[in-house]
């Protein structure tokens, strides 16, 4: 009996101590769930459904850029300072662009650390940027679009946080069965466009380990 009560105890302590020491957790805010690193800071997987109506209304929210710690994960996402000069684009996964049409909190929660990536200016306002007006036109022209996206290695070091060396992204249109898929290298060169980018599925779950069919 005594030594089944020491098992159960151990057992206990080694589930406690794995989940604790499991590196990616979970977050889910209203309009998307990230998959945080919090040895890399950054997340893993971002994904979200973009439909019409979160593109298209008739008052949009004004922009207000308040990048902010994640309340689910605050002690890990508290990067402003890492950040702060250190010549990186702090880059969207889900746009910002997709969260004005509803309300001010929904907006606040996309500006969480936990759905950034340092991301060089070329990429994230250049190819990047172009993806997202992509998937914007595709959810007004065929509504329902399930998105993935998010980081893969290390190039260097911002205070703690880990610029990745590729960005990623997946689209599902649903209307159509459609499936399209974009890897880019975070460098600081001139964006070639999106189109010279285009990957299949199968590559990005290979690289991440991920399934999205």
């Amino acid at each position: 009996m005594k030594i089944k009560v020491l098992s159960l105890l151990l057992l206990s302590f080694l589930s406690f101590n794995q989940i604790k020491s499991q590196d990616t957790v979970r977050l889910k805010h209203t309009n998307y769930v990230s998959v945080y690193s919090k040895s890399k800071k950054y997340p893993v997987m971002v994904e979200w459904w973009l439909t019409k109506n979160k593109v298209e209304c008739e008052n949009k929210l004004t922009r207000k850029d308040a990048f902010q710690p994640d309340p689910l994960l605050p002690k890990e996402t508290d990067l402003a300072n890492d950040y702060r000069n250190s010549g990186f684009d702090r880059g969207h996964m889900m746009p910002a662009a997709e969260n004005l049409c509803q309300t001010p909190k929904v907006q606040e929660e996309c500006f969480y650390f936990s759905n950034m990536a340092a991301q060089y200016h070329s990429l994230n306002a250049g190819d990047w940027k172009s993806v997202e007006t992509l998937e914007r036109e595709l959810s007004v022209k065929s509504d329902s679009v399930k998105i993935w996206c998010g980081n893969i290695g290390e190039l260097q070091k911002i205070g703690g946080v880990s610029v990745p060396k590729e960005c990623w992204k997946v689209i599902y249109i649903k209307k159509t069965n459609e499936w399209m898929a974009f890897l880019f290298k975070n460098e600081k060169v001139k964006p070639d466009g999106y189109q010279n980018n285009i990957v299949t599925v199968k590559e990005i779950e290979k690289l991440t380990g991920f399934k999205f069919r």
